[in-house]
């Protein structure tokens, strides 16, 4: 009788897959652990590994078929002397439910870390729903015991130092697959092989399932906006680092000089770096207006009112409230209108038009103690200014090294909208402003 080549459950959550490519034709004679085909699941690419030795006689799922059942059969493989003719009499039971298996350990996400590691190949599972019954897992070959393992299993089996031997398998004739190492895994350790080294780590079972948390409705947005982004827009580049001893002494002045609020007793203001350097990102958009602008099919959109969006983190996600006309505002006016818009944007309470529109944004993670990073264009803006914590490092001034305050900037910039001069010099006049922040002044 025909033995049954079966759609693997090459992963946890694998229901079907794609029978991608076949790496023996109809008649080709298959070894154990010949790799005969490739599997495409959701989530790579594997090979899958014979499990029985013979001749493939049918391929009953063609190559690039899509939606095949785990357990469904896909070929026919005949054991050493069987006649061709008991193809045409056999006939497929219908596809069994894949084994349940423990969900695994949720990994890193490296859809944000740009390298991706491929999984290792896996077993097929168990081939024969009408196995017959198991047999030791040793045959005596020219006198000596041979134990019947995968090549993945005796792999597994090295790394970890476990005795093939002390292991029942669960595959044909009693052959050790995958599934029964992993078990073992999980179980009492058996005993360690003679002259295998015991690793230097514990291999620990699987955890608990993990816990799914549903998107809302912002996580979606923030999903899809900044994919886009970040798939769609050329982007560049540029850091400046800034010397804020003169703003920090001139913001300790401001505050100092502000009025008592007569209900409250507090000072009547409280400007923040975050809003000096709104203020000075806006009067240089005001000096270079190319940077407050959108990029459209039609032609380059450009913005005729400065409007600053900034960054606010809220439960979920993060939302962009706007100060308007921000380059005609003072500092004090601006403090209080941050403020105001951070607190609705964290209850939940912002209108439409306070965070939709806006030329330009700014995100500060500089109270976080951030030394330097980069941000990705908030879309249809051109331009996003990334603000770190500002630290006292050594520099050199006149031959000498001496210590200054330092906050690094980058500046985001669509390069359909912005050229690197041009953001390059919208850097130097935000940067005089810093470093000389009486020119927001003038």
């Amino acid at each position: 009788m025909p033995i049954q080549i079966l759609m693997p459950a090459l992963s946890p959550t694998m229901t079907e897959g794609k029978l991608a490519k076949w790496l023996k034709a109809e008649g080709e004679a298959v070894k154990t652990g010949d790799v005969i085909a490739e599997i495409e699941t959701d989530k790579a690419t594997m090979e899958v590994e014979a499990v029985e030795e013979g001749v493939l006689g049918k391929i009953l799922v063609a190559e690039g078929a899509e939606g095949v059942a785990v357990n469904a059969t896909i070929a026919l493989l005949l054991e050493e002397g069987e006649d061709a003719g008991a193809l045409e009499s056999f006939k497929a039971p219908a596809p069994a439910a894949p084994p349940s298996q423990p969900a695994p350990s949720p990994q890193p996400d490296t859809a944000s870390s740009p390298a991706r590691t491929a999984p290792a190949p896996v077993s097929a599972p168990p081939q024969q729903p009408t196995a017959p019954p198991r047999q030791p897992n040793t045959k005596p070959s020219n006198g000596q015991d041979r134990v019947f393992a995968s090549p993945l299993a005796k792999r597994m089996a090295s790394q970890a130092g476990i005795d093939l031997a002390a292991i029942s398998g669960s595959g044909p004739h009693g052959r050790i697959i995958k599934i029964d190492v992993e078990k073992a895994l999980r179980g009492p350790r058996p005993a360690v092989a003679p002259g295998v080294s015991t690793p230097a780590f514990e291999i620990l079972p699987t955890s608990a399932a993990p816990t799914l948390i549903p998107h809302s409705s912002i996580r979606k947005v923030i999903a899809e906006r900044l994919t886009a982004a970040d798939r769609d827009i050329p982007q560049f580049y540029l850091t400046v680092d800034c010397e804020i001893d003169e703003l920090l002494r001139a913001r300790a002045a401001i505050n100092g000089a502000a009025p008592t609020d007569k209900e409250s007793g507090k000072p009547a203001y409280k400007v923040s770096v975050n809003d000096m350097v709104i203020k000075a990102a806006a009067i240089a958009m005001r000096q270079f207006p190319a940077v407050n602008a959108s990029w459209s099919a039609e032609g380059i959109v450009q913005y005729n009112t400065i409007d600053v969006s900034v960054a606010v983190a809220i439960e979920g996600g993060l939302i962009t409230p706007i100060i308007r006309n921000a380059d005609l505002k003072g500092l004090a006016a601006i403090s209080a209108e941050m403020k105001a818009l951070a607190s609705r944007a964290k209850a939940g309470k912002l209108m439409p038009e306070e965070y939709q529109g806006g030329g330009f944004s700014v995100s500060n993670l500089g109270m976080f103690g951030i030394k330097d990073f980069t941000s990705i264009v908030n879309p249809p803006q051109a331009c996003i200014l990334a603000v770190a914590a500002g630290e006292e490092r050594p520099v050199a001034r006149g031959g000498e090294v001496v210590v200054r305050s330092i906050m690094s900037v980058t500046l985001t910039c669509d390069h359909r909208v912005v050229d690197g001069a041009t953001g390059a010099q919208w850097l130097q006049v935000f940067k005089a402003m810093i470093e000389t922040p009486a020119t927001m002044l003038v």
